[in-house]
């Protein structure tokens, strides 16, 4: 215990003495930065956000998050019935282009937070089907927060092999993007 505050003590001391070789008039204010939104789970955001503003904040390209997003796809047991990398198991395939309800950031946001079922109820109805269809169970318990959703939503996006025009949802079939 002594220790740490000792370590503790001479960590601020030296912090003071390496402030006070600065000149102050050298020292620029730092620029405004907005504070990052605070965490929230994923059904919060969803609850609290008009229908068709869910926005991912990640690109495919970046591959920092779509790594994480990989870990996250795993971690949340999403690989056990869509497969390791999305393209189907014992339900369907996330890469090739059929979204069962839209394939829109805001739908898939809302799909994975709730579930087929309260989606559902919410309002939203199949575009599309699959060979292989089962009910989405809720996982916006699951994964922790919508950040960590929004990682895997990009992850997903990163595995896409079908049509090009497909990419957010087909045109012409009520399953494009808004």
């Amino acid at each position: 215990m002594l220790r740490c505050v000792w370590i503790t003590a001479l960590m601020a001391l030296s912090a003071t003495s390496s402030e006070a070789q600065v000149p102050a008039a050298s020292a620029a204010p730092a620029p405004p930065t907005a504070a990052p939104a605070k965490p929230v789970k994923p059904v919060q955001l969803a609850d609290s956000t008009p229908r068709g503003k869910l926005k991912n904040p990640y690109s495919a390209s970046d591959k920092t998050i779509v790594s994480s997003g990989a870990a996250l796809f795993v971690s949340a047991a999403c690989s056990g019935c869509h497969g390791g990398t999305g393209g189907g198991g014992i339900c369907p395939p996330l890469t090739d282009g059929v979204w069962i309800y839209g394939g829109d950031d805001d739908t898939l946001f809302r799909l994975i937070a709730y579930g087929s079922q309260t989606l559902q109820s919410k309002g939203y109805t199949r575009k599309a089907e699959e060979n292989v269809v089962a009910p989405m169970p809720a996982m916006g318990e699951v994964v922790a927060t919508d950040d960590d959703l929004w990682r895997i939503l990009t992850f997903i996006r990163a595995q896409y092999h079908g049509p090009p025009e497909c990419r957010l949802g087909c045109p012409g079939s009520g399953n494009a993007a808004p």
